[in-house]
C-alpha cells in the first residue's frame, strides 16, 4: 500500500548478511568464550582509560537477539558454522560488485544491495543475549504481559491492510524522535556506529542513527530527583579498573522496548539499566548491557557482544528528525488511498 510503502522506502535499507543456522558439528560445539584477550588501555591526558574512538557493531546486525531455541544454551557458533557464515559473506560482496553488470538482475523498489551495509565477518555468537543461559529474555511480569499485548495490537494495526489514521499511529523511532537507551546501541541494519569522546570528568556517547548524544558525568554526583525523566534517563558514569560503567536510571514510562531501533515490550519508569565498556585489544570494544524492570521482567537480563573500529568508518549527519517528509507522505498517501476507495465505490 502506498502510505506504508513511502515509511519503509525512506526508512530501510537492506540487509542480506546471513547467519549461520545450527547443524550436526564437525567439531565440537564451543559453550564458552574464545580465548579473552587483555589489553592495558592508553590513558588520557587526565589518567583515565582511553576509550576514545568510533565503534561499530555491523558484524552483528543479523544475529538475533534473543537465541533460537535449537542453540539451547550454546552461545558461540562451531568453525565449521563460522567458515560457511564466512562464505556466504564472501558471495554477497562479490554480488555486490556485480550489481549493475548481472544480466537480467531483479528489479526492486528498495535500495540496490551495494547500498546497504554488511558484516565485515561472520559473528561468533548465537544471540545478542548472553544470560539467562538460554539466550532468552525472561518471563513477563501481568503488567508486561499486558505491555506485550498492546504492542502487538499495534503492530497488527499497522499492517498494509490497514493504514494509519494519525502521527500516534507510528513508533517514537519511525517518528524520527528517538530509538531508546537500548535500542540505540543494538545493531540493526545501518547506521551502527557509536561514538566515544572523553573530556575531564565526562564521557560522551554519540549514536549514528537518530543522532543522540548522551554526556555522562564521572564525578560521583547523585541522579536527578524521580520527578526528572527523559527518553534516555539520567546517566552517571564510573570507572572500574579499565572498564567504564554507565548506570541509567529515570526513564519515562511505557516509551521504547529493549529491542533494535526500540522495538518490543515498552520499558516502564523503573528501568535501570548499567552499561559496561571494556577495551579488549586495539580495536575491540566488549559491551555489556544488563536490564532491570521489575515492573516488566520477573529477573534482570544481559546483553554482551563485540564492538569494533573500523578503518575509513565515519559518522555523518543522520538526517531523520521531528516533521520529516516521511511522515507527511505517509499520512497524506493513506488519505489519498482512502480517497480513491471511496470514488470507485460511487462508480
Amino acid at each position: 500500500m502506498l502510505a506504508v510503502a513511502i515509511v519503509f522506502v525512506a526508512l530501510a535499507i537492506v540487509s542480506a548478511a546471513g547467519q549461520a543456522r545450527p547443524s550436526t558439528p564437525a567439531k565440537p560445539a564451543a559453550k564458552t568464550a574464545p580465548a579473552a584477550k587483555t589489553v592495558t588501555p592508553p590513558k588520557t591526558p587526565w589518567g583515565d582509560p582511553d576509550l576514545q574512538g568510533i565503534y561499530v557493531s555491523d558484524d552483528l546486525m543479523d544475529t538475533s537477539l534473543e537465541r533460537p531455541a535449537e542453540f539451547g544454551e550454546r552461545l558461540y557458533f562451531t568453525e565449521d558454522e563460522l567458515a560457511r557464515a564466512a562464505a556466504q559473506l564472501a558471495k554477497e560482496a562479490e554480488a555486490d560488485l556485480q550489481e549493475f553488470v548481472r544480466p537480467n538482475a531483479r528489479v526492486s523498489t528498495g535500495p540496490p544491495g551495494h547500498w546497504g551495509e554488511r558484516a565485515r565477518r561472520p559473528p561468533r555468537q548465537t544471540s545478542l543475549i548472553v544470560d539467562p543461559p538460554n539466550g532468552r529474555m525472561p518471563p513477563l511480569t501481568p503488567e508486561g504481559q499486558k505491555r506485550q499485548a498492546e504492542s502487538a495490537a499495534r503492530q497488527t494495526a499497522l499492517s498494509p491492510q490497514r493504514p494509519p489514521a494519525s502521527w500516534e499511529d507510528y513508533d517514537f523511532y519511525i517518528r524520527c524522535i528517538t530509538r531508546g537507551l537500548a535500542g540505540s546501541i543494538l545493531p540493526s541494519s545501518y547506521d551502527n556506529g557509536t561514538q566515544i569522546v572523553q573530556a575531564p570528568g565526562y564521557v560522551t556517547l554519540l549514536h549514528e542513527k537518530v543522532h543522540e548524544a548522551r554526556i555522562i558525568p564521572l564525578d560521583k554526583r547523585p541522579h536527578v530527583g524521580q520527578n526528572v525523566r527523559s527518553y534516555l534517563g539520567d546517566s552517571r558514569g564510573h570507572w572500574e579498573g579499565n572498564t567504564l560503567v554507565v548506570e541509567t536510571t529515570n526513564f519515562l514510562d511505557n516509551r521504547t522496548g529493549i529491542g533494535r531501533n526500540g522495538n518490543g515490550i515498552p520499558t516502564s519508569d523503573a528501568l535501570r539499566l548499567v552499561e559496561r565498556f571494556t577495551r579488549v585489544d586495539i580495536n575491540t570494544m566488549h559491551y555489556e548491557l544488563t536490564i532491570d524492570d521489575p515492573k516488566i521482567y520477573t529477573r534482570p537480563w544481559k546483553v554482551a557482544f563485540p564492538i569494533t573500529q573500523e578503518p575509513g568508518y565515519e559518522l555523518f549527519e543522520y538526517t531523520c528528525h521531528e516533521t520529516n517528509y516521511g511522515m507527511t507522505n505517509s499520512l497524506s498517501g493513506a488519505r489519498a488511498e482512502e480517497r480513491a476507495a471511496e470514488a470507485a465505490k460511487q462508480k
